[in-house]
């Protein structure tokens, strides 16, 4: 079987814009989550979430970021730094066996939004000419090909929170049967606008801002959690086959080794935990490891009263008492959709590759419904270990899992 090496990695979120600010901003617990601006939040009755801060794409020239959603301009941002990390000369590669495998839950809210906004707020029916091809779900990863000429496969995958998870898991399938030698693969969400927002709302999922303190209103694990918060951004991985990587001497920071795809089939928006059993042990089964192996998982953890409950309890089933640390992320940079999971992996590398774990912000009391071997309010330090797990767990019932192991 043909081993799958990580060689590039990039990151748009509101943690950072840079791979290394957003380790750090997670190491040192520094929430990016806060007040929405009125113009975002409008009539929506939502008060907070996770945005990016800054320029994305800095090397877009205006007139080019003007026909682009938001959601593939961050997309070509964490494609754009996940190649120049890589090490990878596009212009001296067969671009024909290099591709991209994409993910994402909404596609170009944005531009859907506005266009909702003109036609049936202002009763003004002529839209821009590039409403379509910005707002379709395949726009952030075909701009990622665009630009890059990359001519191999392409999938965009869109399931809901699973979305840039399954299309990590089948980059990896794309590589191992031998159709590209490389992959740009990852994930992108923008859905921070006024009409998105408040469907999310009226799903009575969403987490009101905290009290005291806006930046800690996701609160994953604790008792005193009270649902999710919507964040936006991408992830990016340049994804290689081992003996393509290794010839041209590239710095290889993990195996993605496992990826576990299963369905619950039991309810559109209710959680099961026998659905994230079954995936995460195809995970591993496929990974050939047992569950004393992993070290670390970042786990999907939300923050919902119902889900964090089954998600601990098909943990505690697959691992059976396995030292295992778990933490959510979610709690610093907020839920990321169809962007999730890329995001996620990117944590859990810098676990694999450096032994650092990222804390569950904020879990001051946890509940005894998820009893975990948490990773609490501060990143701790372990020896560098030999894999990690990434969950990422849909509405749909899409779940997806993902083993990366040591270089």
């Amino acid at each position: 079987m043909r081993r799958v090496a990580i060689t590039g990695i990039g990151v748009v979120s509101p943690l950072g814009n840079s791979l290394q600010e957003f380790h750090r901003s997670l190491a040192d617990g520094r929430s990016g989550i806060g007040r929405l601006p009125e113009e975002v939040a409008r009539g929506s009755g939502v008060q907070v979430g996770a945005m990016v801060r800054g320029n994305a794409a800095p090397f877009l020239k205006e007139a080019e970021a003007a026909n682009l959603d938001r959601v593939s301009q961050f997309a070509l941002g964490a494609a754009a730094q996940a190649v120049a990390s890589s090490g990878l000369d596009l212009a001296a590669a067969d671009r024909n066996r290099v591709g991209v495998s994409w993910g994402t839950g909404m596609g170009g809210a944005q531009s859907v939004d506005a266009s909702y906004q003109q036609v049936y707020g202002k009763n003004e029916w002529r839209l821009r000419p590039l409403t379509v091809v910005m707002a379709m779900n395949n726009a952030a990863g075909s701009n990622v090909a665009v630009r890059h000429g990359l001519r191999g496969p392409f999938a965009n995958f869109s399931t809901a929170c699973s979305s840039s998870a399954m299309a990590l898991g089948e980059a990896m399938r794309t590589i191992q049967g031998g159709r590209a030698d490389a992959m740009v693969a990852g994930g992108a969400e923008a859905l921070l606008t006024p009409g998105t927002l408040a469907a999310w709302q009226a799903l009575r999922t969403l987490a009101p801002a905290d009290a005291a303190d806006p930046a800690a209103s996701c609160k994953p694990f604790d008792e005193r959690r009270a649902g999710l918060v919507l964040g936006e951004g991408a992830a990016a991985f340049v994804l290689e086959e081992e003996a393509h990587a290794r010839r041209r001497g590239a710095k290889i920071h993990g195996f993605l080794t496992g990826y576990g795809n299963a369905c619950d089939a039991v309810h559109m928006s209710r959680p099961d935990r026998d659905g994230q059993v079954r995936a995460m042990r195809e995970a591993l089964a496929e990974a050939k490891l047992a569950p004393g192996d992993i070290a670390y998982i970042n786990a999907h953890g939300t923050a919902t009263s119902v889900g964090d409950v089954v998600e601990a309890e098909a943990i505690n089933l697959v691992f059976e008492g396995a030292p295992v640390r778990v933490s959510s992320t979610k709690s610093l940079h907020g839920h990321l959709l169809g962007g999730a999971g890329a995001l996620e992996l990117a944590v859990a590398l810098h676990a694999l590759e450096e032994g650092i774990l990222a804390p569950t912000a904020f879990l001051e009391q946890p509940d005894p419904a998820c009893a975990l071997r948490h990773v609490p309010l501060k990143a701790q330090r372990i020896e560098p270990p030999r894999a990690v797990m990434s969950n990422s767990f849909a509405f749909g019932g899409s779940d997806v899992v993902l083993i990366a192991e040591r270089a």
